[in-house]
Formats: C-alpha cells, sequence, structure tokens
C-alpha cells in the first residue's frame, strides 16, 4: 500500500485476518501504518525507486491516497506490476477537470464547471452561473484544501489571479444549494462483481467530513437506489478496482450531484469497521486480491461515526486516562486512533456507535469524540462528583 497514513494502518488489520501481510511504502517510521506493520519501504510516493521496492514481490500495489504520479504507475505497469486500482482509473481521482469532463461524457450529474486558464475565464464564468463558485486546484488537495469560495466576481478574480501566478491548475463550479452531502461507497473486484454499502449522510466541518450517518436519515428509497446505482456504474465505467467512494450532494430540490471520488477507503465509511458485516479494509484486500465481495449489509438499524480532531489546546490529561474515562461512561463505544501526534485539526482517530435510534447514538459518538479530543464532557459530566 502507498501512503503509511490511517487509511494503510486500518487496511493492515484487515489484512492480518486474512492471513496477508501488507507493506507499506510510508515517508517515516513513526507514520500510522508504519508504526504496527513489519514490512515497510521509507520513501516518497514520488520517487519511481520507492514505488519499485515497495512493489517488489508483492501481489499488487494499492493506495491511502491518490497523489502517486500517473507516468510512475504506467512504467510499474508496464514492467509488470498489478496496480489497483490501475493508473487509468486512477487519475479520475487525481484530476478534478479530468474527473469532471469524463463524469459529464457518461451522463453523470455534476454542477456546472469550467477550466479556468485565465481572469477573462473566471469572470465569464462568474457570469454565466450568476452566484457564488467554487474554485478548485484541478490537481492535489484534500480535506478542504485547495478549494476556494468566492461570493462574487471581485473575490473570484483575485482568486484566480494569485493561483494562476504561482501555476497551478484552476476549475471552477458552480455552488450548489444543498440540502446535505452524502456518501455512496462501493467497491469493484477485477472480474466485474459489484458491492454497495447503505448510503451514509457526511457533515463537513472546514472541508474535513467529522461525522458520518449510516443509513443517510430520511433518505427517500428512490435517492438511495439512485446513489448506490451511480456507485456501481462509475466503478464499471472507470474500471476501479477496490474501493470507491463517491462524495454528493443533494440539493434542495431533491437531486443528486458529485461532488469528488476517491479509489480507495474512505472517511465515509470508517462506520463500516464495527456497523457492516464486512468492512470497507476488508473490502478493498478482496477486490484488489480478486476474491469474492463481502455481505455489505448494516448490522445496526443506526451507526454514527464521528471523527477525533486535535482540539485547539491539547489538554492536560493524556489520552490514554481520557479513554478510561471514556468506556466507563460509554462503554460500547468503538474507538480507533492511529497514532498520531495531537495538533490542532488533526485527524486522530474516530468513535463509532452503534444503535437503534439514529439520534441517540448520534449524540453518544459526538459526545465521546470530543471527549477524546478535548478532555471535556459537552454536558458537565463529571464522574468524580
Amino acid at each position: 500500500m502507498i501512503g503509511g497514513g490511517q487509511l494503510a494502518r486500518m487496511t493492515h488489520q484487515a489484512a492480518i485476518a486474512l492471513g496477508q501481510t501488507l507493506r507499506v511504502l510510508a515517508t517515516a517510521p513513526d507514520e500510522s501504518a508504519a508504526q504496527v506493520t513489519s514490512d515497510v519501504v521509507i520513501g516518497s510516493h514520488t520517487d519511481l525507486d520507492a514505488l519499485r521496492r515497495a512493489a517488489d514481490g508483492a501481489a499488487v500495489l494499492t493506495f491511502d491516497h491518490e497523489h502517486v504520479p500517473t507516468e510512475h504507475l504506467e512504467k510499474l505497469v508496464a514492467e509488470g506490476v498489478a496496480v489497483a486500482p490501475p493508473p487509468a482509473a486512477l487519475v479520475h481521482a487525481q484530476d478534478k477537470l479530468l474527473m469532471r469532463t469524463k463524469l459529464q461524457a457518461i451522463g453523470a450529474p455534476v454542477p456546472r464547471f469550467a477550466a479556468i486558464g485565465s481572469v477573462a475565464d473566471i469572470e465569464e464564468f462568474v457570469r454565466q452561473i450568476g452566484g457564488p463558485v467554487v474554485i478548485k486546484t484541478v490537481r492535489g488537495g484534500y480535506d478542504g484544501k485547495g478549494v476556494m469560495m468566492a461570493d462574487d466576481v471581485a473575490q473570484a478574480r483575485g482568486i484566480v489571479e494569485r493561483y494562476l501566478a504561482d501555476g497551478v491548475a484552476l476549475l471552477a463550479e458552480e455552488r450548489v444549494e444543498m440540502r446535505r452531502e452524502l456518501a455512496a461507497l462501493v467497491a469493484r473486484s477485477p472480474f466485474g462483481q459489484g458491492a454497495a454499502w447503505p448510503v451514509v449522510e457526511t457533515v463537513q466541518r472546514d472541508g474535513i467530513c467529522v461525522e458520518a450517518y449510516a443509513p443517510a436519515p430520511g433518505l427517500s428509497e428512490e435517492l438511495r437506489v439512485e446513489a448506490q446505482q451511480l456507485g456501481l456504474r462509475l466503478a464499471a465505467e472507470l474500471g476501479v478496482v477496490g474501493v470507491l467512494a463517491v462524495e454528493l450532494f443533494e440539493t434542495v430540490d431533491g437531486m443528486l450531484l458529485v461532488n469528488e471520488l476517491a479509489m480507495r477507503p474512505h472517511n465515509s465509511g470508517h462506520w463500516t469497521m464495527n456497523g457492516s458485516v464486512t468492512s470497507q479494509f476488508e473490502q478493498h484486500l478482496r477486490a484488489v486480491l480478486d476474491y469474492p465481495l463481502g455481505d455489505t449489509a448494516a448490522i445496526a438499524s443506526a451507526v454514527a461515526m464521528a471523527n477525533v480532531l486535535g482540539a485547539p489546546e491539547t489538554p492536560q490529561m493524556s489520552m490514554d486516562e481520557r479513554l478510561h474515562h471514556l468506556f466507563a461512561r460509554i462503554p460500547d463505544a468503538k474507538v480507533h486512533l492511529y497514532g498520531k501526534g495531537e495538533r490542532p485539526g488533526r485527524k486522530l482517530g474516530h468513535v463509532n456507535v452503534l444503535g437503534s435510534d439514529m439520534d441517540e447514538v448520534r449524540e453518544r459518538a459526538v459526545r465521546a469524540a470530543h471527549w477524546l479530543s478535548h478532555g471535556v464532557w459537552t454536558d458537565g459530566w463529571d464522574p468524580h462528583r
């Protein structure tokens, strides 16, 4: 697996149960996955020789992020390395303009967009839209990075001037009037078997997914089926092998629009570690190893996931002690920590809570994650009183 972050760490956990050894290409020995696997190659994902060392003798090469240069992956394929998802598919998760153009060509619903190569381009696009726009870097960017909001043509002009001066390729999209964000998580094997999990509602804050609810509360059967079928169709059309996350906007008028694609395990699927028959991490391995795919059914009628994010000020209480108090109060909380040092806004882990009532599991998951982040109970609870 190229990348040593938390996705590789959790994929390693699934690999153990399947009798597999996960080799990780990490940039440093203290990265999340490098802490827990014995087979680590230290190097950069932009270094072809490091990629070759990671791929040497492996059954398949896969990813915990999309940022490996396409030309490097094509060379590995030419050298006989099995790459999943293949570079011809992965490029659609790397290049947002290519992704938008391809999805539009195959009839998938997307916001109106345009390539931006000059100030005149953004001025014309804002005039066409007649409202606020979103300006994105074509490559790079994640968790809200590389995404800028512009309310009017003056703001848009300033953003474009700044980025184009640095030689950064841009595209612009209309800012969608949405009811909420959803995610359709699917998997596809090399011979075309597909599987879809329940559609989830995601909550974004500062561009970061902070919560996910499975199944999405109040989602109509029509939109649920549409979202799942869209995910499976895109996986097939693009030739994805492995997990595909399709981030969606549910608009105020009841339509679905594709926002982003990720061809790897995804934050919106962390709930599956405890809430689904087959987790996204096991499923990704099944897919890339060409095993039959697993059952994606939820094992509870309501599952809530909340991310543990680094607080503005690190609590004096250690994380170990915070865990102690959390388990004393919410013994059924399922905690997954990533082995990271605490700093503001950093993804440190996540909490899953299962139950029968979404409002109740949501409240407990969010409360648990806030406690682990801040060392403060949102309701002022004190175990010593």
